[in-house]
C-alpha cells in the first residue's frame, strides 16, 4: 500500500507493509479441557465461591471445577510462562 502526503512545496511518499495478525488458539474446541492451566490463585478462590468464568494464561476461559493435579499442564501455558508472561 502506497500513502502520498502533499504538503505546500513538497510531496512525500512512503510505503506501508500491512501487519500480519498473531495466531490465535483455539479454546472452544475441547482440546483445553484437558489440560491444568496457569491462574492466578486468587482467581481461582473466586471462581469457585462465585462461579464466575477465569482466564488462564493461554486465553482459555472457564469457570473451574476439577483437580487440575489429575491433568498434564496446558504446554502453552507453559510456554509463555516460561517467556515471562504474566496474568
Amino acid at each position: 500500500m502506497r500513502a502520498e502526503t502533499i504538503t505546500p512545496g513538497t510531496i512525500t511518499r512512503e510505503t506501508i507493509d500491512p501487519v500480519q495478525a498473531p495466531d490465535t488458539i483455539d479454546t472452544d474446541s475441547g482440546d483445553h479441557d484437558r489440560f491444568a492451566h496457569y491462574c492466578k490463585k486468587a482467581d481461582i478462590v473466586r471462581a469457585l465461591v462465585t462461579g464466575e468464568a477465569i482466564t488462564a494464561l493461554c486465553g482459555k476461559k472457564w469457570v473451574p471445577s476439577r483437580d487440575p493435579s489429575r491433568y498434564p499442564i496446558c504446554p502453552t501455558c507453559v510456554e509463555r510462562k516460561a517467556a515471562g508472561w504474566t496474568l
